[in-house]
Order: structure tokens, then C-alpha cells, then sequence
């Protein structure tokens, strides 16, 4: 059996033999050194909680002494169990009059292709954007002339809005399934560690390829991918999608897994006026901070800042008041801000980093929680306020903290330079963008956090707007089956359709649905 030895705590200096040393004395009350087979680093994370700075881990032992469970919990130990969501899992006999349709190829769309096309499903996939290499020239191209393409661009295309991220894998999701995505994350490319780390992240420069790889092990397995192809309607009959309309001609459908993501604003607009239910829920809207990444190192590490086994600091802050929350999300170590509109006349930001995470600055969204009753044109209102307020070029606007605490402008920034485009940014009044509540919680927020992260508040920080992107603003809802309330055989699935939030938790429920797909159905035999 696999053991997992838990909550190791070692100083900075420790070496890996000395946490398996200690893993080992964990057991020894039970099983003697000689038992034990094999062992290895299961998970590390950082505690900087306290005045000295530990390592945790868990460790894996694999040994044949049997444990029983009231031992296990006397050494704070569990058994490892490894669950495939493949493993089990049969075809059902129910008919398909065509291939599964998916819509969308970003994580949720693309994990439940995967699934399929190696059940022998031959899945067929429409995105609207571009594959990797040639998505990534469009956004190139943005970024350098401001010229954007509505239909590629950083929230739509080959991996979805995550590929232009940071490639985080954190999720509050406990679902065993959340494994197998990494473990096939790193199959195709991404780096090992993510098997272990506390926070596991692949980086954008990584996950393109990652991307590209499972394109290619899903046509291999005899799926298809139609980059450029989006879905204008869907054909009912019966209570049925019987083919999906595209501006690239009809696509017959025997099942239809909606994966479009949180952006796929026309995509909402028709099913919405079509009859399907569509219930809007909360997001967050608020900016970008960026400090130096070095003054977030010496605030979280203290003196530590710069050992070589604690890479660039993390933080996550929060402040809730009454039914109100702001908070950081999405938080970029050594990262820049990017550009992310997908819509003409819009300003969107997003934070990525490289896996090196090497770049000078650290970003993060700086957010509140809002419920607006129309929250399309709730967000368009913000994208397109600081569009103007950037100049109308895609530029973005931006102001010093400093000057946006004080409710003054004009600061130009000087240490902490603005990454948006390299520097293609405006001096604005980012309060005359957002509601009052907005931003009278954006101001609370940064004080509150300066008290938990020293400099959080320096007034030579900088806040790029505006931030409007953060989940999806509906629920496409679904019954237990997994399949769109009235609709037998159309499954909303992933961050887009308000069952997800991130990459891995997106995977997951496109695998839930992909296992649900298979179960009902047998696979298309025909054509």
C-alpha cells in the first residue's frame, strides 16, 4: 500500500533525505525502515505564517505492512488513493444519430474531447479562434499594434483564456479527478512539479505546447478540431440538438457539450433568447496592482527573501464587509498585466506569467464582488469607460495607488513601471470609472491588506483598469443528468457555463460530463 505522511515541517537548511528520514520515523512505530519500498516528495508548500519560515511536506511510502486506520490517524497519515475516472467506466446503449459536438477548446472542453476521443467517441470540436502558433501571432499583434481580432485574441483560441495566464492549477474543488488532469497536464509537457507542488502552476510559455499536444493526441485517437468555426445557433428538434450552425456551414450533432467559456458574449445573448435558462450570478469586477516583486519577496519572507528554495513570493488577501468583498485573485509573481479584449471599443486586463516567473514585477487583480441584473452590459460599461479613458487606442488607463488613495491624478509612475503593452498606458482617474461602492471597497481594501502585506499600499504601485473577466456573469443551468434544463441531450459544462472556476476545476467538469456522455450513449459508428 501507498502511504501518505503528512505535515512534515522542516527549516530552509533541510535536505530531502532529512524529510524522508523523518517520514520514516513517523512509521517506525509500525513498520521498520526495511519495509518500506519506495518513497518520494507527494507535496511541498511554503508556511510563512510565522516569525521562521518552514517547508511542508507529505511524503509517499509504499510498504506491504498493513495499517489499520486508527494507526494511520495516531501518525497523521492516509492511505494514497489513486483514482482514474476512465477506469470502470463502460459505454452506454443508447444511439447516436452523429458525433459529439463539442463547443469551445479551452480546458473543459478540451479535457472532455480527450476523454472521448480515446473512449472511441470521435468527438468533433469547433472553436472560434485560432490554434496555438497562430493564436499566439495574433495576440502578438495586439499587443504590439493595438489592432485586435475579435475572434482571437487572448480569451478565445486553442486552450482558452487560461493559455494566456499563468497556467495555475489551484483549485478549492475536492474531486479526486483533479489529479488525473495534472497528471495528463504533465504527461503532455507541463513541468513534473505540478504533481507535488502545494500551488502548481505551469506558465504560459509551457502551456502553449501543452495545448498543442493534446490537439494532437485527440485527432491521433480520431477526434477532430475546427479552429476559426463558431457556433451562431443550434438546430432543435424534439427537445434535441440535432446540428450545430456555424459560420463555416451546419455541423450534425448526436450530443452537444457547451465548453464556451466566460467571454462568448454573442453565445450567451442566443441562448438566452432562445428559451434556455440562464440565471445571472456574482463576479467581480475592480483593476490590476503591480509592485516590484522584490518588495513583495522581502514582505512575505522577511529575511529570507531570495533563498533559492522559496521562489517569488505569493499572497492572497481579503476583506469582507457585511455582504461586500474585496479582494486579490489571480495573483502573477514576476508576471505583466495583459491586454484581453475580445470586444471592439473594450479595455479588459488579465495577469500572466512565465514559468520562470522571473519577470521585475508582480501583479494581481484587486476586485470586488458585485451582482448586477444585467451583467453584460454591466461589464461592457467598464470595458468601455476605461477604453476612453486610455485614449480610445487600447491603451489602458492607469493610476499611481498613492493618487487613487488620495482621490488626486497625474502621478506619473516612476520605480513600479506599468507592464499593459509594454508601457502603452494613459494617466487616469480610475474612481470616475466604477461605481462608488466600487470604489470606495477597492480603497478600504488596500488599506485593510497594507496591514497584512507590508508596501501592499505604497504609493508608488500601480493600478491598470480595468479588471472585468473574473468568471463567468451566468449559469446556463442544467439538471442532474448534466444536461440543459428542457434539452435531452446538451451539456453546459466548465467556467463559461458557471460550473467552474480555473483550469483544473474547467477540466474537471468537462471529464464529469465526458463520463456522463459515455455512460448514456454507445459511439457513433456511421461516417
Amino acid at each position: 500500500m501507498t502511504i501518505i505522511v503528512r505535515n512534515i515541517r522542516v527549516p530552509l537548511s533541510a535536505s530531502e533525505g532529512e524529510v524522508m528520514e523523518q517520514a520514516a520515523r513517523r512509521l517506525a512505530p509500525f513498520v521498520d525502515k526495511k519495509d518500506i519500498l519506495s518513497r518520494k516528495i507527494y507535496r511541498r508548500s511554503v508556511d510563512t505564517r510565522h516569525q521562521t519560515i518552514t517547508l511542508v511536506f507529505s511524503v509517499a511510502l509504499e510498504t506491504e505492512v498493513p495499517l489499520s486506520d486508527e494507526a494511520l490517524a495516531r501518525m497523521d497519515c492516509v492511505r494514497l488513493t489513486v483514482t482514474d475516472p476512465t477506469e470502470g467506466l463502460s459505454a452506454g446503449d443508447e444511439c447516436s444519430e452523429a458525433r459529439p459536438v463539442i463547443v469551445g477548446f479551452g480546458p473543459c472542453g478540451m479535457f472532455a474531447a480527450l476523454m472521448l476521443a480515446e473512449a472511441g467517441y470521435r468527438p468533433l470540436v469547433i472553436e472560434r479562434g485560432d490554434s496555438v502558433l497562430t493564436r499566439t501571432q495574433r495576440v502578438g499583434e495586439f499587443l504590439r499594434s493595438g489592432v485586435l481580432d475579435t475572434e482571437s485574441n487572448i480569451q478565445f483560441g486553442a486552450g482558452g483564456a487560461g493559455t494566456f495566464s499563468d497556467g495555475k492549477l489551484v483549485t478549492r474543488i475536492n474531486d479526486d479527478r483533479c489529479h488525473y488532469v495534472l497528471r495528463r497536464l504533465a504527461e503532455f509537457g507541463a513541468p513534473h512539479e505540478i504533481l507535488t507542488q502545494a500551488k502548481p502552476h505551469i506558465g504560459t510559455d509551457k502551456l502553449l505546447g501543452v495545448v498543442g499536444a493534446i490537439d494532437r493526441r485527440i485527432r491521433a485517437c480520431g477526434g477532430d478540431i475546427r479552429y476559426r468555426t463558431k457556433m451562431q445557433a443550434i438546430r432543435l428538434a424534439g427537445g434535441r440538438a440535432v446540428a450545430v450552425v456555424t459560420d463555416q456551414g451546419e455541423i450534425p450533432c448526436g450530443q452537444l457539450l457547451l465548453a464556451i467559456g466566460h467571454s462568448a458574449r454573442d453565445t450567451y445573448t442566443w441562448l438566452r433568447e432562445s428559451g434556455f435558462t440562464l440565471t445571472p450570478k456574482p463576479f467581480s469586477v475592480g483593476v490590476r496592482i503591480e509592485h516590484r516583486q522584490a518588495d513583495i519577496d522581502r514582505a512575505v519572507y522577511k529575511k529570507e527573501a531570495g533563498h533559492p528554495k522559496l521562489g517569488p513570493a505569493e499572497y492572497a488577501l481579503s476583506k469582507r464587509v457585511g455582504e461586500e468583498a474585496v479582494y486579490t485573485f489571480c495573483m502573477c509573481p514576476g508576471g505583466e498585466v495583459i491586454a484581453a479584449a475580445s470586444e471592439e471599443g473594450g479595455v479588459v486586463t488579465n495577469g500572466m506569467s512565465r514559468y520562470r516567473r522571473d519577470g521585475v514585477n508582480a501583479n494581481a487583480a484587486l476586485v470586488v464582488s458585485v451582482a448586477p441584473s444585467d451583467p453584460m452590459a454591466f461589464q461592457r460599461m467598464l470595458e468601455q469607460a476605461a477604453y476612453r479613458a486610455g485614449g480610445s487606442t487600447y491603451e489602458a488607463p492607469i493610476q499611481t495607488v498613492g493618487d487613487f488613495l488620495a482621490g488626486t491624478r497625474g502621478t506619473e509612475p516612476h520605480r513600479v513601471l506599468p507592464t499593459y503593452r509594454k508601457g502603452k498606458v494613459q494617466l487616469a482617474d480610475l474612481a470616475a470609472l466604477f461605481p462608488s461602492h466600487v470604489t470606495q471597497m477597492l480603497r478600504l481594501g488596500i488599506r485593510d491588506f497594507e496591514r497584512k502585506l507590508r508596501g501592499f499600499a505604497a504609493s508608488d504601485a500601480v493600478l491598470t483598469g480595468v479588471e472585468t473577466r473574473t468568471s463567468a456573469p451566468y449559469r446556463l443551468m442544467r439538471s442532474e443528468a448534466l444536461t440543459a434544463l428542457g434539452y435531452e441531450n446538451i451539456y453546459p459544462c466548465g467556467e463559461g457555463a458557471g460550473y467552474a472556476g480555473g483550469i483544473t476545476s474547467a477540466a474537471v467538469d468537462g471529464l464529469r460530463v465526458a463520463e456522463a456522455l459515455i455512460r448514456r450513449f454507445a459511439p457513433y459508428r456511421g461516417e
